[in-house]
């Protein structure tokens, strides 16, 4: 890896640590998100293609990558949440419970609060995104789903 490709991996690492390494945040590993990956590195990864497409753009990059890092913040594993709670719809209504976990812990701004209410569209076909990097966002958090849906490993 070249030196400039460690110095933006530094920098990405950077803007979201605090997020990254707060216990709530951590217990995000509990909980299988998609295939065999966790919602703390389902979430990671989005944060990560976030911050390089947002760079890339020249849009918001850090709260692109902040908010990445916190959008799916629900804390339950969604899978069985259903069948233990009765609560159903987990695609439609996630994002609110992760935007109110995510603004108890962490000082949010319009462009963070915007990606994590909004990242689901089109399944919330009427909550879409109204920042740029709330599109980004929908793009890269389906991409990750969809190649983490399909890792076995």
């Amino acid at each position: 890896m070249s030196k400039n490709k460690y110095a933006a991996k530094r920098e990405f690492y950077k803007s979201i640590q605090d997020l990254a390494e707060h216990p709530v945040v951590l217990e995000m590993k509990k909980y299988p998100q998609h295939g065999k990956t966790n919602c703390y590195k389902h979430c990671l990864r989005v944060a990560y293609c976030n911050y390089c497409l947002c760079k890339m753009f020249h849009l918001d990059a850090r709260s692109a990558a902040r908010a990445g890092m916190i959008h799916d913040l629900f804390l339950y594993d969604w899978h069985t949440h259903a069948a233990q709670t009765g609560e159903r719809f987990h695609g439609l209504k996630h994002p609110e419970k992760a935007y109110r976990n995510a603004k108890k812990y962490f000082p949010l701004n319009q462009i963070e609060v915007d990606i994590i209410r909004t990242h689901m569209w089109p399944v919330t076909f009427r909550t879409f995104p109204r920042t740029r990097e709330g599109w980004v966002t929908t793009l890269t958090d389906k991409y990750c789903s969809f190649l983490e849906t399909g890792r076995r490993k």
